[in-house]
């Protein structure tokens, strides 16, 4: 069960998963001499304003994902980058402390996945250029068929190739809902956690079950760009701060825009309103300024945990509703993931034992490694009730931050736990080296010690 030339291909989703498994599967196809066709369906038009064109995401993307990129040849334009996040600004009840890398390559950029948020439609023409709109040209540039319809239904055909049909739009003339539209050889679902399209794929019956999914929350704040820059400058703001419900937040300037993200368990409009008026986050906000009633907000479903077999005979599972990265750079995962899963299926083939043997191994050691960030997140959230390690980790890190000589290990593990720069397994190494360990413990015992508080 192979690809060969002239064989035909359904992406559903036009996301960064979607587009980059599009276009993997073009080019790296014609590398070895097969031409695919190949037809990507969504319906979304990523260059509107406001929830019509945004794939609900915080949208930051490292600087090594980007050099990973140019390695492909998809070099990103200067326009689809707002603001160059070179540093970052931790937050706790104990204080704040600024926190460089160590690497350049380890910052990072912020992006909008559409054309912008709710109301930026005032602006036009739009200072800055869609993300996902981006993608999409590069995979039309390589011969990709983009279909700007809905899927409403997947089967299979008496041979068993997967057959997809469409939403009937608006008017057309047809008595059923729905229109067969074609056949294909192999079929890539992209269809992230957000909409109907997990439902798509269970109902093909071949034992997919999508992720465990818990609920963010994100928000586009307008404070202008001179506002944004002169209160957050070119640094990523990070809160732990014991809030319940929260595990961190985040505010990343956006040009006129500050993108909030509050990510816990069960995050819900109660959660945001405790946090945005906890005294770390307004002083923050320009004075007398109150967070909008209703900015452009979403509250999109996040993946938490494994998926159950996102493949089968023809069929594969990419992206958020396969298998991601827990809490941080989705983007990046949907890059690996995609490339993953399209040569696996130019190299070895489109059977459900291809995918087992080359796409899966790739998804289990993400999933294990989002393990280790489960546990991180739980030891963080213990140590956060014990005000006396809060201290003792502000003064680490700023003992860090002066030693011109000094590894950061602990700030470069928090560093890449906010912004995706690296593997949780890495992460966790560096947070639990010894002079990590050695450092907290001294430091914690300063703290409990009478009259030797830090401040």
């Amino acid at each position: 069960m192979e690809l060969t030339s002239g064989a035909r291909v359904a992406v559903i989703g036009g996301g960064p998963a979607g587009a980059l498994s599009a276009y993997f599967l073009v080019d790296l196809a014609r590398q070895t001499g097969i031409e695919l066709q190949v037809d990507l369906f969504e319906p979304r038009e990523f260059t509107l304003t406001g929830p019509a064109g945004c794939n609900m995401c915080g949208g930051v993307i490292s600087e090594s994902l980007m050099q990973k990129m140019a390695a492909e040849g998809i070099i990103l334009p200067k326009e689809l980058l707002l603001d160059a996040i070179d540093s970052y600004v931790l937050h706790t009840d104990s204080g704040a402390e600024a926190i460089r890398p160590i690497h350049d390559e380890m910052r990072i950029a912020s992006i909008f996945r559409g054309a912008g948020p709710l109301g930026a439609e005032s602006q036009h023409p739009l200072p800055w250029s869609s993300f996902d709109h981006y993608l999409l040209g590069m995979a039309t540039g390589v011969g990709v068929r983009h279909i700007p319809r809905r899927v409403r239904r997947l089967d299979r055909d008496p041979e068993g190739r997967p057959r997809v049909h469409l939403q009937a739009a608006r008017g057309e003339e047809s008595a059923d809902p729905e229109l067969p539209f074609g056949v294909y050889d192999l079929l890539i679902g992209c269809v992230g956690l957000n909409g109907s399209g997990v439902r798509l794929f269970e109902e093909l019956g071949f034992g997919y079950r999508p992720p465990k999914t818990d609920r963010a929350w994100v928000a586009e704040l307008y404070m202008g760009a001179e506002e944004v820059h002169r209160r957050l400058g070119h640094a990523m703001h990070i809160f732990l701060l014991n809030v319940p419900g929260m595990k961190f937040a985040a505010l990343t300037p956006k040009g006129h825009y500050a993108t909030f993200i509050i990510l816990g368990e069960g995050v819900n409009e109660e959660v945001a309103r405790r946090v945005c008026h906890s005294p770390r986050i307004r002083e923050l906000f320009p004075e007398g300024w109150e967070t909008p009633v209703r900015p452009c907000h979403c509250q999109p479903r996040i993946n938490i945990g494994p998926p159950h077999r996102p493949f089968a005979d023809r069929v594969v599972l990419v992206g958020d509703c396969a298998t991601s990265r827990l809490y941080k750079d989705g983007i990046g995962a949907a890059y690996r993931m995609a490339k993953v899963c399209a040569y696996t299926a130019v190299t070895r083939g489109i059977s459900a034992e291809a995918f087992r043997q080359g796409y899966w191994p790739a998804c289990e050691e993400m999933d294990q490694d989002n393990a280790l960030g489960h546990l991180l997140f739980s030891m963080d959230g213990l140590l956060r009730h014990f005000a006396p390690f809060r201290r003792a980790m502000m003064a680490v890190i700023r003992a860090e931050q002066v030693r011109p000589a000094d590894p950061r290990r602990l700030s470069s593990a928090l560093w890449d736990t906010f912004t995706g720069s690296a593997s949780y397994r890495l992460i966790f190494r560096r947070a639990l080296h010894p002079v990590v360990l050695f450092r907290l413990l001294v430091a914690t015992l300063r703290e409990l010690l009478p009259g030797r508080r830090s401040h």
